[in-house]
């Protein structure tokens, strides 16, 4: 890719598609989001997750492998790409939804399309506490999203957490309790001018 590839990564109900329209409205950029909406079995794991786990994931899988092949292909003369999720997240959601030979038949899908999708030059992840989470999820009035637990959410934050201390890439921190980019359209541009200051491979944060 000849461009610079920023991916918006974070918890359930941080704000990754909102960030994401709104770098890409700033930057001009093309914009590639996640099509979970289109995922069939989401609700049905939300109501059975025992059930439904594997084929949600596997389901995933394919989305995000066809999405972000084709349009990071679509994309590669652009100066800017901007997506609202990295292709890892499949297999970080695994490990959280999967057991056992479950697991392991996820993940040997996984690894043989993987190397087929570049990591992100730019990570930034939206940092949240669950109880602001919780709020957000219910704000925005998924059906099948209100009975998600904190221990769910705590999860998941624990293992980005633990993606993020050894991802090797460039990663910014957001704290969304202190930045809201809806309310304050500014921040875009204080983020954008933090990003190009960021010169290596390493964890960095933004915060006001």
């Amino acid at each position: 890719m000849a461009g610079q590839y920023i991916a918006i990564e974070g918890n359930i109900g941080a704000g990754k598609s909102t960030l994401a329209r709104l770098l890409s409205d700033y930057y001009k950029a093309p914009l590639i989001p996640e099509s979970f909406a289109e995922n069939l079995f989401l609700p049905l794991f939300y109501k059975d997750a025992a059930r439904y786990a594997l084929p949600l994931e596997l389901s995933f899988l394919a989305q995000r492998y066809k999405q972000l092949t084709g349009s990071l292909a679509a994309y590669a003369h652009e100066p800017i790409i901007v997506a609202d999720y990295i292709f890892l997240k499949s297999s970080l959601f695994a490990g959280i939804n999967l057991e056992g030979a479950e697991y392991d038949l996820f993940q040997s899908y996984f690894d043989i399309v993987n190397a087929h999708i570049p990591n992100p030059d730019v990570l930034i992840f939206l940092d949240a506490p669950v109880d602001v989470l919780l709020q957000n999820i219910h704000a925005r009035g998924r059906a099948y999203e209100q009975n998600i637990k904190s221990a769910y959410l705590e999860r998941i934050q624990h293992i980005y957490n633990r993606y993020i201390d050894s991802a090797g890439i460039k990663t910014i921190v957001v704290d969304r309790t202190a930045v809201d980019f809806l309310k304050q359209p500014d921040y875009i541009a204080m983020l954008a001018q933090f990003i190009n200051n960021c010169k290596d491979n390493k964890i960095y944060h933004f915060s006001l």
